[in-house]
Formats: structure tokens, sequence, C-alpha cells
């Protein structure tokens, strides 16, 4: 009878402990995705900086501050182009108002019919 509540208090025991080091995994798994997280913006942030010019890199935070996924895409675009090697020289002010156009969604347009 006696040894039923010893039992009772190690099945305890070990249950707290697995629970400590699944908590303790979890929290490692989180920081090694934010850390690869922040590598990869680090990377992004450095190909921007190499292949944008600072009147283009402006005009691209503008359009992130108005339009977060609208600048995000666009990004992506520049990092993309990057990568593969297609693009010649530095994205001037110009050349990227013309991306901005070319990536920009199409605007709704509403057609009203009067009966």
């Amino acid at each position: 009878m006696s040894e039923r509540p010893d039992e009772e208090k190690l099945e305890e025991l070990r249950q707290k402990k697995m629970e400590q080091l699944q908590e303790r995994a979890e929290g490692q798994d989180a920081e090694t995705q934010e850390a690869a997280k922040q590598q990869a913006e680090a990377q992004k942030n450095a190909v921007l900086r190499q292949h944008l010019t600072d009147d283009a890199r402006k005009r691209l935070n503008t359009v992130k501050m108005s339009k977060p996924q609208f600048g995000e895409q666009v990004e992506r675009q520049v990092v993309s182009l990057a990568r593969s090697g297609r693009i010649q020289g530095k994205i001037d002010d110009e050349k990227m108002k013309q991306l901005l156009k070319e990536l920009k969604p199409d605007s709704k347009s509403f057609d009203i019919q009067r009966r």
C-alpha cells in the first residue's frame, strides 16, 4: 500500500521533467527560427543596398510605409532579379518608378450601369 503513493509521486516527477524538457526544446527551436529569420533579413538588406541607389531605396521605403505588402513584394522581386543576375548596374529612381508601375496591381474599376 505504501508503494502506490511513491509510484504516483515518481510518475508526477517524470511528467514534470518531460514537460520541462519539451518547453526547453521548443524555446531552442523558436530561437533558431528567429536567428534564421534575422539572417535572411540581413542578407536581403545587403542585396538591396548593393543594387539600389539611395533615391531608389528611399522610394521603396516610402512605398513600404504606405503599402507594406506591396513593398515586400517589390523587395522580393528586386532580390530575385539580383540573384538571377538580371540587374545591370544599380537601379536608380527612374528604374524603380518603372518597376513599381509594372508590379502595381491593376486598380479595381467599377462599371455602374443605369437601367
